[in-house]
């Protein structure tokens, strides 16, 4: 299956919104754990951050000046939120970059890790780092819809529950282009979802 990801992921022409401003950059590590039952390992964010506090995230953050690459971006704050070191990660290659609500650019990358990893949370960033198998999102098992509406664009994003956390926002929408990737699944961001009307 892992195999089968990376030419997916290596094939896969990511998209970039259109716009005519320079949003600051950002970058997200999506790690997938090399196992037969594949996990997708997130964060939830410190409830105290000034940003996106309290949410479920990818492991990332803004690029430095002195980064020289997102890609170094992604594995530099993997690193320092999680301690998931460069060594362990394979990075398989770029998703569409999404642009976030605060109007950040953010480019995720897809990397495999090992099957067991000691992840060590910083405390001021991060609450909890936690693992859901990939095929739990291959049904598209939403909770509800939220319609957002940014640059001229509407999107109807899904949000997931797994044990106590909501995936949703940003990081649904790439997991869903991930989910998409894997398994066909065919779930849309750009149309209302069959009975729309029913979520709110």
């Amino acid at each position: 299956m892992l195999d089968e990801l990376r030419q997916r992921v290596q094939a896969h022409s990511p998209e970039s919104l259109p716009s005519d401003r320079n949003f600051p950059e950002a970058a997200v590590l999506m790690p997938i754990t090399r196992s037969e039952d594949p996990q997708l390992v997130l964060t939830l964010r410190a409830s105290g951050l000034s940003t996106h506090g309290g949410e479920v995230a990818f492991p990332g953050g803004r690029r430095d000046p002195e980064d020289e690459s997102l890609v170094f971006t992604a594995l530099r704050e993997a690193y320092e939120e999680v301690g998931l070191a460069p060594g362990l990660v394979e990075v398989v290659g770029p998703l569409s970059t999404q642009i976030s609500r605060h109007g950040i650019k953010v480019t995720p990358y897809v990397g495999f890790i090992p099957d067991y990893v000691e992840f060590k949370a910083n405390d001021d960033e991060i609450a909890a780092v936690f693992s859901v198998p990939l095929k739990f999102f291959r049904d598209d098992p939403r909770e509800i819809t939220h319609r957002i509406d940014y640059l001229g664009y509407s999107w109807y994003v899904p949000s997931y529950r797994y044990g106590g956390f909501k995936i949703w926002g940003l990081t649904a929408m790439m997991v869903v282009e991930l989910v998409n990737l894997i398994y066909d699944a065919g779930i849309e961001l750009r149309e209302p979802p069959p009975h729309y009307s029913h979520y709110r």
